[in-house]
């Protein structure tokens, strides 16, 4: 498949895998805050749990950047880079993640229960839950006769649940503009892919249903592009589902906290010599005719977007006790 990439995406891509990166090291920062030095998951300025996406950024940029407002995204426990890459208020999603009152859900949902309906983009922390509700937002586009696409993405360990395999079954059956990526960093958790799938790559399992099925190798963004784009131009036109494989890295645990033991030292080291923002940097002042003064002021345009969300995060107010009562279904 031969495509030519304009420039403005190349330079949206270079731009929003910085973003992700560079707020994904501010959390690293921001979470470590008083849980040091004996870690404790309940202290400091966002408490609870926490799972970033450091490495993962080509499997969220090179889908998100052919979707539209109206397209929904559903992502998993680990969502931040969908989030960003899908254009999901950032400043209230910090605050979120703080637990401010300004936060996307008044604070009260979290780093795993972000929403944002103005972009159609939710997550959650049940295991391949976030796949049937892609699933049905893909029936309402067609009960509606548009265009819509609705994507899930999840990690290959969920690609084994029951939800995978009935939400696949039904998004065939009824022919619906459904796409599921599947994020390969190799571990479900602590276990190994080896050790729980039994074919080498999720994409295998799209003859299963009779749709198409693609495999991204080497944590490529200009690749995840080409099938990405080929995957929602079939789902517009009517032609159905896809799975979407890519092999990806997780450059952190599997939480912040995870001692990671089941991983060798050398592993993380290793795969950040190939580092897909490095690597598009390169390209696009080698190849793409862009100076170092231009990308630089692509990357600054993204640090100061993710610092002035932090600022907001961190002066915006705590909800009051008695807002606990509020929102509920009784």
């Amino acid at each position: 498949m031969k495509l030519t990439i304009s420039i403005d995406h190349l330079k949206w891509l270079y731009e929003t895998m910085y973003k992700i990166r560079y707020f994904e090291d501010k959390m690293v920062e921001a979470y470590s805050e008083g849980k040091n030095p004996v870690f404790n998951i309940g202290l400091g300025p966002v408490p609870g749990e926490m799972h970033l996406s450091k490495g993962q950024e080509p499997a969220a940029v090179g889908i998100c950047v052919h979707l539209r407002k109206e397209d929904t995204v559903s992502s998993p426990h680990r969502p931040h880079h969908h989030a960003i890459a899908k254009g999901v208020d950032l400043k209230k999603m910090t605050a979120e993640m703080f637990g401010k009152v300004t936060g996307l859900s008044k604070g009260k949902g979290g780093h795993m229960h972000l929403f944002d309906p103005e972009v159609n983009f939710s997550c959650g922390g049940i295991v391949a839950a976030n796949v049937p509700q892609a699933v049905g937002a893909a029936l309402v586009a067609k009960k509606r006769n548009r265009d819509d696409v609705a994507v899930a993405f999840i990690g290959e360990g969920a690609a084994n649940q029951g939800a995978f395999h009935e939400s696949l079954n039904l998004a065939a059956l009824w022919n619906l503009p459904f796409i599921l990526v599947v994020e390969n960093n190799n571990y479900g958790i602590s276990v190994t892919k080896s050790k729980s799938t039994s074919v080498p790559s999720n994409d295998l399992r799209a003859s299963a249903y009779g749709i198409k099925g693609y495999y991204v190798t080497d944590n490529d963004p200009i690749a995840m592009y080409e099938v990405s784009k080929d995957a929602v131009e079939r789902a517009r036109r009517g032609e159905g589902p896809s799975i979407i494989e890519i092999e990806t890295y997780r450059y952190l645990g599997h939480f912040q906290g995870d001692p990671e033991v089941y991983r060798d030292k050398e592993e993380v080291p290793h795969l950040k010599e190939k580092d897909p923002i490095t690597k598009l940097r390169n390209q696009l002042i080698s190849e793409n005719n862009l100076s170092e003064d231009d990308v630089v002021k692509l990357e600054n345009r993204a640090m100061l977007e993710v610092d002035e969300a932090y600022q907001f995060a961190r002066e915006s107010e705590y909800p009051k006790p008695e807002a606990a009562l509020e929102d509920l279904f009784v």
